[in-house]
């Protein structure tokens, strides 16, 4: 049997909905909450569902939420529906159904299992004994990662109408990175190599993780997805960047459980916050930047 639809929201929203502030932050992966149907389909247990998870991304996220930010999370787990995936990167082989084609299915996403509705979790473990029904994943899109994105696209539009610009602040959490020539990074922001923001906007984010004592890099190995090329459009006043945190900075990954570091992470995206709602208004920002850069 197909998965029930899931009534909207599949998210949950804090924070002012008419634009008070041009920032807004989201955290689509951190969600942790799984249908029963799904949880009675998979063959994966529910720890090894939640590896695929960014934990506590959300709750990281609660102090710059308190400067009256807007913030959405997400409610389910990414095992079960990917929002920062585009809703046609599904995998054919994934369906019992043929699928309608779609340039989207050949991504390296899907290709390596990591569609909208992914077919591994981490470390690789196929997440269905069976195929699914095209049905299945498309009211998935549908009740879930359609309003996701469309309340992303109300929020940054209204901020947009009354200050002239928006930033969405797109956030995850990482394994630590291989390290390299100077220590691996903790932090790294994507902005799908300058076409999703502003350098200056970028160039204060780094700035200002660099004076927290963190290593920081840009768009290696993460350089954004389906959010971040979706709704950034910079020519329009609207910005988005993708951050990246090593989830060894607030918590033990492999007991998935928060540590010392945790208030530290927490402080620094909320000075990150208060920062950017000082700074910003100077940085022209505003839908004439792309033209003056030309």
């Amino acid at each position: 049997m197909p998965d029930p639809v899931i009534p909207a929201p599949g998210h949950v929203f804090t924070g002012d909905r008419h634009g008070a502030l041009p920032l807004v932050i989201a955290s689509p992966h951190s969600g942790r909450d799984y249908p029963p149907e799904f949880l009675a389909r998979t063959r994966l247990t529910l720890a090894q569902l939640r590896r695929a998870e960014d934990p506590y991304v959300d709750t990281l996220l609660d102090g710059a939420a308190a400067l009256g930010v807007p913030r959405l999370s997400a409610r389910f787990g990414r095992s079960w529906l990917d929002l920062n995936r585009a809703p046609d990167e599904l995998d054919p082989a994934m369906y019992v159904e043929p699928l309608d084609a779609h340039a989207d299915q050949a991504s390296d996403r899907v290709v390596a299992g990591l569609g909208v509705v992914p077919r591994i979790a981490a470390q690789g473990l196929d997440i269905y004994p069976t195929r699914l029904r095209v049905d299945d994943a498309r009211a998935r899109i549908a009740s879930v990662h359609a309003p996701w994105h469309a309340t992303l696209e109300r929020l940054t539009m209204a901020a947009r109408d009354v200050h002239g610009y928006a930033i969405l602040l797109d956030c995850h959490s990482m394994p630590t990175p291989p390290p390299v020539a100077g220590g691996a990074p903790q932090i790294v922001i994507g902005d799908l190599h300058g076409r999703s923001a502003a350098s200056a906007l970028v160039a204060l984010i780094e700035a200002h993780f660099l004076g927290c004592g963190l290593r920081v890099a840009r768009n290696v190995p993460y350089a954004g997805g389906y959010t971040t090329a979706h709704h950034g459009r910079p020519e329009h006043g609207i910005h988005a960047v993708q951050i990246e945190i090593d989830r060894a900075l607030y918590m033990d990954p492999q007991r998935l459980t928060r540590h010392m570091g945790f208030a530290a992470v927490a402080g620094h995206l909320q000075g990150l916050v208060a920062h950017l709602l000082a700074a910003a208004p100077s940085l022209g920002l505003g839908p004439r930047f792309a033209e003056a850069a030309e």
